[in-house]
Parts: structure tokens; C-alpha cells; sequence
């Protein structure tokens, strides 16, 4: 099945790329300068981000949910090798318990996987908070220093040679922005 969303998404940037090409001429392409920036991953690459997301895994809330996901995850694997072991020989009634017992550990195993989720989430939301002030100084410093003319989401560029990509850059410059 073709995914028409993301098909749509290319045509979309065919369409703004072809536009920027007609709207400017060849002697203004010759003047602009166009860079791509994922200020996203910059930020969450700085040592500030990388520090947090210790911090989290260090804090005992998270490591007791790590731990119960681990244990949880090994029993779920424990169990179907049981399951697997007596297949043959089990009763409807035994299938259907251990069948119960492996929704119930699934369901707990689920559970705390969101647990952990949220906790990553609520930390990439508190990094990008404290961060992104910092992230768009900087990018408007490099713009500045760079002399780009156009500077495009990394995301929204379907190709891109590394010389053009600022990211490397402005993590550079938001660690030293955040020591």
C-alpha cells in the first residue's frame, strides 16, 4: 500500500525547491549561500543534554522502572519458552492460563514501558525548554558569521552536501554557550 502522506510530503518539497529555484536567477544563486540546520539533534547532542539523560538513568524512580521493564521482559521470554517446552502436552484449561499469566505480564511490561517513555518525553521537553533560547542565538550567530542567505530545516531538505549542514556547528556553539 503506498503511503500518499508521505508522497504528498515529497511533492511538496519538489514544489519548494523548484520555487526557489525559479525565483531566483542564476547570478542571485551565485550570491546566496543556503545551509541546513536539525537544531533538534544539535540540542540534543550538546553535553548539557547528554548530561541530563545521565542524570535521569542515575535517578533511582527510573532505574527501579528500567529494572522491573528488564524483569518483566525476561519473564515474558521465560514464560513462552515454558509455553513452547509443553505445548504438546498442555490441557485447554493449562493453555488458557498460561495464556492469562502472559497477558497479565504483557499488560504490566506495557505499562511500565509508558512509565519510561513519559520520564524521557517530560526530560526531551525540559532540555528543549532550557536549550532552544540558546539554540536560536546561535543559529542566528552562525547565519550571521556564515553569511547564509537561506537556511532550511534539515528535515525539510531531501539532499544536502555535509559542507552545507550547520549542525556540527551549532552544537559547538551551544556547548560552549552552556558551560
Amino acid at each position: 500500500m503506498v503511503n500518499y502522506q508521505n508522497r504528498g510530503n515529497i511533492v511538496k518539497r519538489l514544489l519548494v525547491l523548484q520555487i526557489c529555484l525559479f525565483l531566483f536567477s542564476a547570478g542571485a544563486l551565485a550570491e546566496t549561500r543556503i545551509a541546513v540546520v536539525d537544531v533538534a539533534r544539535a540540542i540534543f547532542s550538546t553535553d548539557v543534554a547528554k548530561k541530563r539523560q545521565e542524570e535521569m538513568q542515575r535517578a533511582s524512580e527510573f532505574s527501579a522502572q528500567q529494572a522491573q521493564y528488564d524483569s518483566l521482559t525476561a519473564d515474558v521470554k521465560a514464560l513462552q519458552k515454558e509455553v513452547e517446552g509443553k505445548a504438546l502436552t498442555l490441557s485447554q484449561e493449562q493453555a488458557a492460563e498460561y495464556k492469562k499469566k502472559m497477558e497479565y505480564l504483557r499488560a504490566d511490561l506495557e505499562l511500565v514501558s509508558r512509565k519510561i517513555q513519559t520520564e524521557i518525553k517530560g526530560l526531551q521537553n525540559r532540555v528543549m525548554q532550557e536549550l532552544q533560547p540558546k539554540a536560536l542565538e546561535a543559529v542566528k550567530e552562525l547565519v550571521a558569521e556564515e553569511k547564509i542567505t537561506l537556511l532550511l530545516q534539515r528535515e525539510a531538505v531531501i539532499s544536502a552536501t555535509p559542507e552545507m549542514d550547520l549542525t556540527s556547528k551549532l552544537i559547538d556553539r551551544l556547548n560552549k554557550k552552556t558551560q
